[in-house]
């Protein structure tokens, strides 16, 4: 079914009961950044080049 096997089913499962659908969007949301950052790393740019933006104003 989909490539996905009983076992990723019940993690599946696992996962939603646990943070429930509210908040699955911002768990996965943070994973990605923490690949994006975690790839940078292993690219050898670091974290500081996110800190060299100049902050941005809302409004």
């Amino acid at each position: 079914m989909f490539g996905l096997s009983l076992g990723h089913l019940i993690v599946l499962g696992v996962v939603v009961l646990l943070f429930g659908h509210r908040k699955l969007p911002e768990l996965g949301w943070a994973l990605g950044k923490g690949m994006g950052a975690f790839k940078r790393g292993l690219e050898g740019k670091g974290l500081d080049d996110d800190h060299k933006k100049p902050p941005q104003i809302p409004g």
